[in-house]
């Protein structure tokens, strides 16, 4: 049995056990016929479910495709910078220790490209030499604030 399965069988179950019940609530009293929760309102809840668990795979395909957030680095492996080649390709600027290596990745495949004889970028002072960096900026709004 499969997950598929697994997943709509109680939910047919339930949509069959609602109009078997509502087929045998026709003899009852016009007044009781009236029920608080009916068929459409599982359909409405169901779909609601749907909306939400489809929003939740969109979301996590769209970070996937966003590539790795870097965040803060630490110890002596540093992500530098990278660019896009391909749909699935990247060239990576990688400093190790002292040493910086332009590295290409593909799925299931890294190869260094180049060992840099000279660094391209200073891993201590990354930011600054990027004028329109967001750190930059906040930098001089947090410093203009301070002033005035």
């Amino acid at each position: 049995m499969n997950i598929l399965t697994r997943i709509m069988m109680p939910f047919f179950l339930l949509l069959f056990s609602q109009l078997s019940f509502a087929a045998a609530e026709e003899k009852v009293i016009s007044s009781l016929t009236t029920e608080p929760v009916g068929v459409g309102n599982y359909v409405q809840m169901f779909f609601g479910l749907f909306i939400v668990v489809a929003l939740i795979f969109g979301m996590a395909w769209f970070m996937r495709r966003m590539g790795n957030i870097n965040g803060a680095a630490t110890g002596n492996l540093k992500v530098l910078g990278g660019v896009s080649v391909g749909q699935r390709e990247r060239i990576v600027l990688v400093q190790a220790g002292d040493i910086q290596l332009l590295v290409g990745v593909a799925p299931g495949e890294i190869r260094t490209l180049h060992v840099m004889d000279e660094p391209i970028v200073s891993s201590t002072n990354s930011n600054q030499n990027i004028p329109n960096s967001f750190a930059n900026k906040l930098h001089d709004a947090i410093k203009k604030r301070g002033k005035g």
